[in-house]
């Protein structure tokens, strides 16, 4: 029995992943002796509806001085970035002095679309080498963590901040009660926490287990935020689906005032339904995950028995639970085309598949590519147009 990181109380081990690496500990073969991993449970609080890895490296073994990804280097994210700034000025940016924070900003590619107002703002980013590229954009990027401790030095932040946005960073956070103390000490009277996570019933849809990493201790419902929030009085006042991640959800937060509108309790009723708000809903994801490992396994042994050669594209951090949880290595994808420097040379978390530029990509045909990146798959697809028209194939796990 593992305990709930909300309430407290034991709470039982659905999922057993195995024996996990960092997700994003892209790797040289040097290394490969000394790689830290740790084993990937999965349970679920019945109390606040809330799905949670049991283990997880510590914060600061994740977001550190070589942080493998760029918000800015995705073309969709960045216009999704921009989509999400332009309805947060027309819905809650009422004066050009608006104090905004936001948390887990990475290069400031969000931030940016605000800075031309004249806005306040503060960044947190404990990851150095992103936070130095958003400070070179003209970002108030502060290199640390998010925290009572690290906001109390901004006085013109404290009590007086207007808005608290984030994006697929507050399911990073070990301590959500610390996380809500902050944004509890940040907020005027009237403000409001906005954030956007990973969405469990699309989880449970898409059987899209590889959401689940070391990145991820949470994976977010609507139930699970409005009981969350609720014990710290703190009430869930809006959501909209996203589609980016595979499928999102962005929650608007503020401190109680009214009642829940028909909106939510039209949501909430759905998850009831749907069993996502319930262990219900977790048991058959087990049983889904077990099956998809069952069925990528044989697709994949199938290809390599008839002498056919498998790549990757796109060296993700959720690819590294897909290949360590189906046992996939070197023997079965010969390499990983990535575009990112910092993991070009490198070799993937725990299965230590070779990182290619994709500069190379288009020089040696494969018949089939796996496609990690499979939540930008209508954006590769347009990009890789002359290797559909050779016969490539993608693959995923879904």
């Amino acid at each position: 029995m593992f305990k709930c990181k909300i309430t407290k109380k034991k709470i039982p081990q659905i999922i057993n992943f195995g024996r996990m690496p960092i997700a994003n500990g892209f790797l040289n073969k040097k290394d490969f002796k000394k790689e830290f991993f740790y084993n990937m449970g999965v349970s679920f609080s019945k109390d606040v509806s809330l799905m949670q890895l049991n283990n997880h490296p510590r914060p600061e073994m994740m977001f550190n001085a070589n942080y493998p990804f760029f918000t800015s280097s995705s073309k969709f994210m960045k216009n999704h970035f921009k989509n999400y700034a332009n309805w947060a000025k027309r819905k809650y940016v009422k004066t050009d002095n608006t104090r905004i924070i936001e948390i887990g900003s990475n290069d400031g590619t969000f931030l940016k679309n605000f800075k031309k107002k004249n806005f306040q703002h503060l960044a947190f980013e404990p990851s150095k080498n992103v936070s130095e590229i958003a400070k070179k954009n003209g970002i108030n990027s502060i290199t640390k963590f998010f925290n009572r401790k690290n906001l109390i030095t901004f006085d013109e932040f404290v009590n007086k901040t207007d808005l608290i946005f984030g994006a697929n960073v507050v399911c990073h956070i070990p301590d959500l009660l610390e996380f809500i103390l902050t944004c509890d000490l940040a907020l005027n009277e009237n403000g409001k926490i906005i954030f956007e996570e990973p969405y469990l019933g699309s989880m449970y849809k898409k059987v899209s287990y590889d959401q689940i990493y070391d990145e991820h201790i949470y994976m977010f419902s609507i139930s699970s935020i409005k009981k969350i929030f609720n014990i710290f009085d703190f009430q869930l006042i809006d959501v909209f689906p996203q589609n980016t991640h595979g499928g999102s959800m962005r929650y608007v937060l503020e401190r109680k005032k009214t009642n829940v509108n028909k909106k939510i309790n039209k949501w909430l009723e759905i998850e009831k339904q749907e069993n996502i708000d319930n262990i219900s809903g977790a048991l058959e994801f087990k049983k889904n995950c077990e099956l998809s490992k069952e069925k990528l396994q044989y697709k994949l042994n199938n290809i390599k028995k008839k002498g056919k050669l498998i790549c990757g594209y796109g060296a993700t951090s959720k690819s590294t639970t897909i290949l360590n949880y189906c046992n996939i290595d070197s023997k079965i994808i010969d390499c990983i085309f990535d575009t990112t420097p910092n993991k070009i040379g490198k070799y993937s978390p725990g299965m230590h598949i070779p990182i290619i530029d994709y500069k190379y990509f288009s020089k040696r045909f494969y018949k089939y590519a796996f496609l990690f990146a499979w939540n930008h798959k209508k954006e590769i697809e347009e990009k890789e147009v002359g290797y559909l028209k050779k016969g490539g194939k993608w693959i995923t796990h879904l």
